[in-house]
Protein backbone atom coordinates (compact mmCIF):
# COMPACT_ATOMS: atom_id res chain seq x y z
CA UNK A 1 0.00 0.00 0.00
CA UNK A 2 1.31 3.56 -1.40
CA UNK A 3 1.03 5.80 1.76
CA UNK A 4 0.55 9.89 0.99
CA UNK A 5 0.63 12.80 3.22
CA UNK A 6 0.11 16.40 1.27
CA UNK A 7 1.49 19.04 3.61
CA UNK A 8 0.77 22.59 3.13
CA UNK A 9 1.11 25.80 5.79
CA UNK A 10 -1.93 25.51 7.76
CA UNK A 11 -3.92 21.98 6.72
CA UNK A 12 -7.01 24.09 6.65
CA UNK A 13 -6.99 24.95 2.98
CA UNK A 14 -4.80 22.97 0.20
CA UNK A 15 -3.56 20.01 1.98
CA UNK A 16 -7.13 18.55 2.89
CA UNK A 17 -8.49 19.89 -0.27
CA UNK A 18 -5.43 17.47 -2.13
CA UNK A 19 -5.92 14.55 0.58
CA UNK A 20 -10.23 14.57 -0.53
CA UNK A 21 -9.46 14.83 -3.89
CA UNK A 22 -6.77 12.12 -4.12
CA UNK A 23 -9.16 9.96 -2.42
CA UNK A 24 -11.89 10.64 -4.71
CA UNK A 25 -10.06 9.63 -7.50
CA UNK A 26 -8.43 6.74 -6.12
CA UNK A 27 -11.82 5.50 -5.78
CA UNK A 28 -13.65 6.10 -9.02
CA UNK A 29 -10.36 3.94 -10.31
CA UNK A 30 -11.51 1.26 -8.38
CA UNK A 31 -7.80 1.82 -6.58
CA UNK A 32 -8.87 2.64 -3.18
CA UNK A 33 -7.48 -0.59 -1.09
CA UNK A 34 -3.90 0.72 -2.99
CA UNK A 35 -3.31 3.95 -0.97
CA UNK A 36 -3.26 5.75 2.09
CA UNK A 37 -3.47 8.94 2.04
CA UNK A 38 -3.48 11.79 4.80
CA UNK A 39 -2.87 14.95 5.26
CA UNK A 40 -0.64 17.57 7.56
CA UNK A 41 0.55 21.22 8.34
CA UNK A 42 4.31 22.11 8.56
CA UNK A 43 2.68 25.09 11.05
CA UNK A 44 0.88 24.86 14.41
CA UNK A 45 -1.14 28.32 13.36
CA UNK A 46 -4.40 26.35 12.89
CA UNK A 47 -3.49 23.06 14.53
CA UNK A 48 -7.49 22.02 15.66
CA UNK A 49 -9.45 23.93 13.21
CA UNK A 50 -11.85 23.04 10.76
CA UNK A 51 -11.74 22.31 6.97
CA UNK A 52 -12.30 26.10 5.49
CA UNK A 53 -15.16 26.71 4.45
CA UNK A 54 -13.76 27.57 0.87
CA UNK A 55 -12.60 24.10 0.70
CA UNK A 56 -15.82 22.54 1.87
CA UNK A 57 -17.39 24.92 -0.93
CA UNK A 58 -15.55 23.51 -3.78
CA UNK A 59 -16.16 19.55 -2.36
CA UNK A 60 -19.87 20.64 -2.03
CA UNK A 61 -19.47 21.90 -5.47
CA UNK A 62 -17.85 19.25 -7.17
CA UNK A 63 -19.33 16.01 -5.52
CA UNK A 64 -16.13 15.47 -3.53
CA UNK A 65 -16.85 13.22 -0.26
CA UNK A 66 -14.94 14.46 2.73
CA UNK A 67 -14.81 14.15 6.67
CA UNK A 68 -16.59 16.79 8.31
CA UNK A 69 -14.90 16.09 11.25
CA UNK A 70 -11.29 16.65 10.02
CA UNK A 71 -9.32 19.16 11.98
CA UNK A 72 -5.69 20.71 10.66
CA UNK A 73 -2.71 18.63 12.44
CA UNK A 74 0.92 19.22 12.02
CA UNK A 75 3.54 16.88 10.94
CA UNK A 76 5.42 15.08 13.31
CA UNK A 77 8.61 12.44 12.95
CA UNK A 78 6.33 9.76 13.10
CA UNK A 79 4.61 10.92 9.88
CA UNK A 80 8.58 10.51 8.47
CA UNK A 81 8.60 7.41 8.66
CA UNK A 82 5.09 6.37 8.33
CA UNK A 83 4.55 7.47 4.89
CA UNK A 84 6.17 6.76 1.21
CA UNK A 85 5.56 10.17 -0.17
CA UNK A 86 5.36 13.94 1.34
CA UNK A 87 4.23 16.07 -1.12
CA UNK A 88 4.38 19.87 -0.36
CA UNK A 89 2.11 22.70 -2.23
CA UNK A 90 4.91 24.71 -2.89
CA UNK A 91 8.69 25.49 -2.05
CA UNK A 92 7.81 27.41 1.40
CA UNK A 93 6.37 23.91 2.35
CA UNK A 94 9.43 22.10 0.93
CA UNK A 95 12.13 24.21 3.07
CA UNK A 96 9.68 23.51 5.97
CA UNK A 97 9.59 20.06 5.82
CA UNK A 98 13.13 19.63 4.69
CA UNK A 99 14.61 21.26 8.24
CA UNK A 100 12.48 18.90 11.05
CA UNK A 101 12.71 15.84 8.65
CA UNK A 102 15.36 12.97 9.44
CA UNK A 103 17.71 12.36 6.48
CA UNK A 104 16.48 9.09 5.75
CA UNK A 105 13.07 10.79 4.60
CA UNK A 106 14.43 13.77 2.82
CA UNK A 107 14.07 12.13 -0.51
CA UNK A 108 10.41 11.42 0.07
CA UNK A 109 9.82 15.13 0.15
CA UNK A 110 8.62 16.66 -3.29
CA UNK A 111 6.05 19.08 -4.95
CA UNK A 112 2.37 18.47 -6.01
CA UNK A 113 3.96 20.31 -9.02
CA UNK A 114 6.39 22.15 -10.48
CA UNK A 115 5.17 25.25 -9.39
CA UNK A 116 3.50 26.19 -6.67
CA UNK A 117 -0.26 25.40 -5.84
CA UNK A 118 -1.18 29.34 -4.66
CA UNK A 119 -2.64 29.55 -1.07
CA UNK A 120 -6.66 30.49 -1.91
CA UNK A 121 -6.38 31.48 2.24
CA UNK A 122 -4.32 34.25 0.66
CA UNK A 123 -5.98 34.64 -2.65
CA UNK A 124 -9.24 33.94 -2.00
CA UNK A 125 -9.45 32.02 -5.22
CA UNK A 126 -10.38 28.50 -4.22
CA UNK A 127 -11.62 26.92 -7.81
CA UNK A 128 -7.68 27.78 -8.90
CA UNK A 129 -6.35 25.80 -6.19
CA UNK A 130 -8.61 23.20 -6.92
CA UNK A 131 -7.89 22.89 -10.44
CA UNK A 132 -4.35 23.05 -9.71
CA UNK A 133 -4.35 20.41 -6.86
CA UNK A 134 -7.17 18.23 -9.23
CA UNK A 135 -4.04 18.63 -12.24
CA UNK A 136 -1.53 17.18 -9.58
CA UNK A 137 -3.11 14.21 -7.84
CA UNK A 138 -4.45 12.80 -11.19
CA UNK A 139 -0.95 12.99 -12.76
CA UNK A 140 0.36 11.53 -8.95
CA UNK A 141 -2.13 8.90 -9.68
CA UNK A 142 -1.35 7.86 -13.66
Amino acid sequence: MEKILFVCLGNICRSPMAEFVMKDLVLKAGRNDEFHIESRATSSWEHGNPIHPGTKNIFVEKNIKFDNQKVSQQISKADFECFDYIIAMDDSNVDDLKKVAPVNAQNKITMLLDDSVPDPWHTGNFEETYRLISRGCKQLLS
